[in-house]
């Protein structure tokens, strides 16, 4: 289990059910930047669904906190009927405001970091199909894109984690 960690100013640590406002407001700016006609409607209470993220006994938010705010955040857990080796990286967004500044590669190096501590074998993740910047972060890091079914409005992406 990541500690907090200070690193270039920055504090990388577990978020705190009390900031599931500001992690909603993050979630919302940064979703806001890759759909092109406006995030959809779809009905998703997302106050519930962090709350649920934040207090799950199987999963992990991480967050990366600049200047007291946080910057980015990170969600995953083992998904269901998945073998314990895997994990699924639920959500990672890092705010617009905080972007070309290495919040996502710290963001994701304590993700990796985390995952080889639970010995984890291979992480997988969806991302949208009309996000682009997230599709080559995620490739720079070294995640796979997956063949992608017609129609499909998420690329399905694999990681095979490092041994250490």
């Amino acid at each position: 289990m990541i500690r907090d960690r200070v690193t270039s100013g920055r504090v990388i640590r577990t978020v705190l059910p009390a900031e599931v406002e500001h992690v909603v407001a993050l979630h919302a700016r940064a979703r806001a930047t890759y759909y092109p006609g406006g995030v959809p409607q779809d009905g998703t209470d997302w106050h519930a669904a962090w709350r649920s993220a934040l207090t799950r006994p199987d999963g992990r938010v991480l967050c990366v906190v600049e200047e007291g705010r946080i910057a980015g955040l990170a969600s995953f857990r083992t998904p269901e009927g998945a073998p314990s080796d895997a994990v699924k990286l639920f959500q990672f967004h890092v705010d617009p405001d905080h972007w070309r500044r290495g919040v996502g590669s710290a963001l994701h190096a304590a993700c990796v970091e985390e995952w080889q501590a639970d010995r984890r074998r291979t992480a997988v993740l969806d991302v949208h199909v009309d996000n682009r910047r997230a599709q080559d972060f995620y490739r720079r890091h070294g995640w796979v894109p997956e063949p992608a079914e017609p129609g499909d409005h998420h690329l399905r992406m694999r990681f095979a984690l490092p041994r250490e």
